[in-house]
């Protein structure tokens, strides 16, 4: 904050709250020191009479101001800000309570703008000519619509990888199942999707369903290792390293796997495994690459997997991959392993 003197005087004044001031710092990052302070002055200093220029205004009030304030100061600045902004857009999916997700974009305001408004319109369109849903039904089911050409997500040409226990989807189980980027979904659901699947396979012959056999060892549930000699992860080892590890295996991140890393270099001696194998996040995966990071394999392929790494600090910290859905135990399979089934539902034209 010393570049906001007068924001910190008024926040330790209690005048300002600390998201306020927080507002100004973000809305004022893009400006040299000089044409900060000049901002936090003009909004924050008090005038003779001790009075604060911001009160009784709003947050979005004031944010309108600050950035009226930065754009008159340097224009150039806040140009480039904005075009930083329009690269940073992106599209992210959050798992939501009762089966349900988020799927939020970030885009430019026009865009946002025009996209609501389409959604919006078709909305109360149909209510008024007496569509039984909500406004909010008709907005998410339109914008599925438009987005896959579908009414419903079932003909999108994409893979869903769903990985569930035999005895769920075949004898009535209850464990729960592990839908990829997503999470845990209860067993019916499980089995609603692999039907719903199924027919569609049937029927309309625009979907398939593959089926795959995941193998664990019966003491913890780990899922059994596969190996190559090859640098990059072949595609079925990296299937297998996303269907295990599930999210990034650095603690506390749990964001989608996006590459999958030889724990102990390749260049080391590091092998091609899933023993040495790990799903990471980009940003992990990069960071790990930093002098100062040690990362090492724990356990053999009959144990739960385990990575230990060591940080330029000298803390030490480890990863657990979390344990796959029970396996039934008692469908012989003539393997000294127990069984799982990798659900691949493709819904998309052969």
């Amino acid at each position: 904050m010393a570049e906001l003197p007068s924001t910190e005087a008024a926040l330790a004044a209690g005048v300002v709250s600390e998201w306020r001031a927080i507002l100004i710092a973000r809305e004022t990052a893009c400006l040299a020191p000089g044409h900060r302070a000049r901002v936090d002055a003009e909004l924050c200093a008090p005038d003779d009479q001790g009075a604060y220029r911001f009160e009784g205004w709003g947050d979005r009030r004031l944010i309108a101001q600050t950035r009226a304030l930065v754009a008159g100061l340097d224009p150039a600045a806040v140009v480039d800000r904005r075009a930083k902004a329009e690269a940073d857009r992106h599209v992210s999916l959050r798992p939501a309570p009762d089966a349900m997700a988020r799927l939020s974009v970030l885009l430019p305001a026009a865009q946002g703008v025009a996209a609501y408004a389409t959604l919006t319109r078709t909305a109360d369109s149909a209510r008024a000519q007496g569509d039984p849903r909500s406004r909010g039904q008709v907005m998410t089911d339109t914008l599925v619509a438009l987005i896959t050409g579908q009414a419903t997500a079932e003909g999108v040409p994409v893979t869903i990888n769903l990985t569930v226990s035999d005895h769920t989807l075949l004898a009535g189980g209850h464990q729960p199942a592990w839908l990829t980027g997503y999470g845990p979904i209860t067993a019916d659901h499980a089995r609603d999707l692999a039907a719903t699947a199924l027919a569609q396979a049937q029927t309309a012959q625009t979907a398939r369903v593959a089926l795959r056999r995941l193998y664990v060892a019966p003491e913890t549930g780990t899922l059994v290792a596969m190996e190559s000699k090859a640098r990059a992860f072949p595609k079925a080892l990296g299937l297998f390293l996303d269907l295990r590890d599930q999210t990034c295996r650095t603690p506390w991140c749990n964001a989608p796997v996006r590459h999958h890393d030889h724990i102990t270099d390749h260049a080391h001696g590091g092998p091609t495994s899933a023993i040495n194998g790990q799903g990471l996040c980009e940003q992990c995966n990069h960071t790990k690459q930093a002098p100062g990071w040690r990362a090492t394999p724990i356990t053999g392929p009959a144990d739960q997997h385990v990575v230990e790494t060591t940080l330029p600090t000298g803390h030490t910290i480890r990863s657990t991959a979390p344990r796959a859905p029970t396996p039934s135990r008692v469908v012989p399979l003539g393997h000294s392993g127990l069984h799982l089934i990798h659900h691949q539902l493709n819904w998309h034209a052969a």
